[in-house]
């Protein structure tokens, strides 16, 4: 019987969302669960190859430096109204031919264009299935569909990383990129069957908002996704590298225990992202993105102080906590900010850079790890100069704060909101002195 309600309660609770964001959801699960061996474990399959630390990251350097291409060209058609799972059938297209490629890969140049072809690959995905989320999710709000689509990603990356730890145990860790390709396969055959959702048929102003009034306020924003988005690269390229070479007093790990280890961290933003995402849709963005980079620069105090220690792998296991809660604050977050700062007709190529952010930290932050893992031998470094900049990065959440604040006096007089998109406050719809709570996203 209580198996029947708990199942009850289960569908309950996924019927709440519509038909179309839910179908959104599940083809991000199955493209997470793909990925997310393949983006974890590429660096420990090539160190496993003996290339050098800084090899391994500029492969993750030119994945990101190709996606840039990719995801302004996505940005661009979706605002001119291409269905969003053309961008993605392509982008499938392009993963495939990589992880053929790095299947079979032993040199570098071989490494190198695995890599170029999944970065192409990820910018023309991420433009389009972001966007698919405000198209899918009415009446839900959009804060609420983008914390379960984001559930999905982490639920779909951890599950691929625990599935390459497994391969990784039985010598066979080249297998993620199969795993990858069968996702990939899976992801085609359904969107040619139930296509994601055309950009909004937007009714649009008589005239379009110019860049330079929606672009300034949104300004702050990808400069704190740039700092936020350089550690999943980081966890995806130094991470991996810095567990199987061990720290100055930490032993290496073998390949399985350092995939294990990952795959933790990824399982704990698993279990944080939906409630996290929830609480902080009721509450200003500005709350959720500077708990986003205090928890960053915590987790990595400890990686930087885990390499100190003979019994660093404690510490280890300790920073996986707020890691997972620094980018589960953030992720659905700063996406739900880019689409309420900018104006509809504009919201695909606002999403598009957006991505960059992803693309310039994956870009810049593996080829400054690589060089100082390999110049210092040890994270220690790399992690201290990450804590110290997540904390600089408080300084533009501030700047933030101030766009907020002059929103509200602009829409207490009556005008509109810097940028033409929603005032990111959130209001009660009756006075507190009624007993009620703050904070409420109606």
């Amino acid at each position: 019987m209580e198996q029947a309600q708990g199942a009850s309660r289960a569908r309950s609770w996924v019927t709440q969302f519509p038909l179309a964001l839910r179908e959104v959801a599940v083809i991000r699960l199955i493209g997470s669960f793909g990925a997310g061996g393949v983006l974890y474990l590429t660096p420990m399959v090539f160190h496993g190859e003996a290339f050098s630390a800084a090899s391994v990251t500029q492969g993750v350097a030119l994945a990101a430096l190709s996606g840039t291409v990719g995801r302004l060209f996505s940005g661009v058609l979706l605002d001119r109204g291409l269905n969003c799972s053309v961008p993605v059938l392509l982008a499938v297209l392009a993963a495939l031919g990589g992880d053929a490629v790095l299947l079979g890969a032993d040199r570098f140049g071989a490494y190198l264009l695995g890599q170029l072809l999944l970065g192409i690959a990820m910018g023309l995905y991420w433009p389009a299935v972001e966007l698919a989320v405000p198209l899918s999710c009415p009446p839900v709000p959009s804060a609420r569909a983008f914390a379960l689509v984001r559930s999905a990603d982490a639920l779909g990356i951890a599950a691929g990383a625990f599935a390459g730890a497994l391969l990784a145990a039985l010598g066979l860790l080249r297998g993620i990129y199969l795993i990858d390709m069968a996702c990939l396969l899976t992801m085609g055959l359904l969107l040619l069957v139930r296509p994601l959702p055309d950009p909004r048929r937007r009714e649009r102003s008589s005239h379009a908002s110019p860049w330079q009034q929606w672009l300034p306020p949104l300004l702050p924003l990808l400069a704190v996704a740039v700092l936020a988005t350089a550690m999943p690269a980081l966890m995806q390229s130094a991470l991996p590298l810095d567990l199987v070479r061990g720290g100055l007093e930490r032993s290496a790990l073998p390949e399985s225990l350092g995939a294990l280890t990952i795959g933790l961290q990824l399982t704990l933003m698993l279990l944080l992202q939906w409630p996290v995402g929830q609480a902080l849709a009721r509450r200003p963005v500005t709350t959720g993105l500077a708990l986003s980079l205090v928890s960053l620069s915590a987790g990595c105090l400890l990686l930087a102080a885990s390499a100190l220690v003979p019994w660093g792998l404690w510490l280890l296991v300790a920073a996986q906590l707020p890691l997972a809660l620094g980018e589960a604050a953030f992720l659905p977050i700063a996406t739900e900010a880019v689409v309420e700062l900018s104006p509809p007709e504009h919201q695909g190529l606002a999403l598009a850079l957006y991505s960059q952010c992803f693309a310039i930290s994956a870009f810049a932050a593996p080829l400054l790890a690589g060089r100082l893992l390999d110049r210092q031998e040890h994270g220690v470094g790399l992690w201290l100069t990450m804590a110290v900049v997540c904390l600089l990065g408080l300084t533009l959440v501030a700047q933030m704060e101030r766009i907020q604040r002059r929103n509200v006096i602009r829409a207490l007089a009556g005008a509109g909101p810097e940028g033409g998109g929603e005032i990111l406050y959130r209001f009660d719809a009756v006075p507190p002195a009624m007993g009620r709570g703050k904070g409420r996203r109606d």
